[in-house]
């Protein structure tokens, strides 16, 4: 099965390959050649995902490849903090305004929680898939607190900045194995799993 994955980003890529069986072939936007930026204008990290999922199911329909696609999925993420009223969830990427920068959006969390003691926080991930009249959702949430501090230099976006639940290691200080087994990406990308394979 040819899976198209709406994203460039090659850190999500890699994460998602690796949690896929060997009969699906994962490929991104750069495989068919896709450079344009898709506006995620949605109020809610279901909604971007969603509007993601059907503007390349449709550019496909007007563009066709010539390698065969299966199906699509998009995903969107955030990090969703309680002290901060759950932001800054869909706008996460984009914290500290544009364009989005990781360092940036860190240092804006870290000043935002500054006199904060009660650092609890969630990351969640939604994957919406597409093949044919089939539209599924699938999310996945892990729980945990915001570090004081940035530690480690492992993953991407807020992973310096979150420890999840039962660990003392941010995500950064995790290997790509562990933190891949328990994240809000991998739980999402388990049940789409699950789901192609019944």
């Amino acid at each position: 099965m040819n899976l198209l994955f709406a994203s460039s980003n090659k850190n999500k890529i890699k994460e998602i390959q690796a949690l896929l069986p060997a009969n699906i072939i994962l490929l991104g936007l750069s495989d068919i050649n896709f450079t344009q930026d898709i506006a995620e204008t949605a109020s809610t990290i279901e909604g971007n995902a969603k509007l993601k999922a059907e503007f390349i199911w449709d550019y496909l329909s007007k563009h066709p490849t010539e390698i065969k696609i299966d199906a699509v999925f998009a995903d969107d993420s955030g990090l969703e903090v309680e002290a901060l009223n759950w932001a800054p969830g869909v706008y996460s990427a984009r914290y500290a305004g544009e364009p989005k920068n990781d360092e940036a959006n860190n240092k804006k969390l870290l000043a935002e929680l500054k006199l904060q003691t009660k650092r609890n926080a969630q990351f969640k991930t939604v994957i919406a898939f597409i093949k044919q009249n089939d539209h599924q959702e699938f999310t996945g949430i892990i729980k945990g607190t915001i570090a004081y501090e940035p530690r480690g230099t492992n993953g991407f976006g807020y992973d310096p900045l979150f420890i999840p639940q039962g660990y003392r290691s941010t995500f950064a200080e995790l290997d790509f194995e562990t933190k891949n087994s328990i994240s809000h990406r991998g739980i999402a990308v388990k049940k789409l799993v699950e789901y192609l394979s019944l």
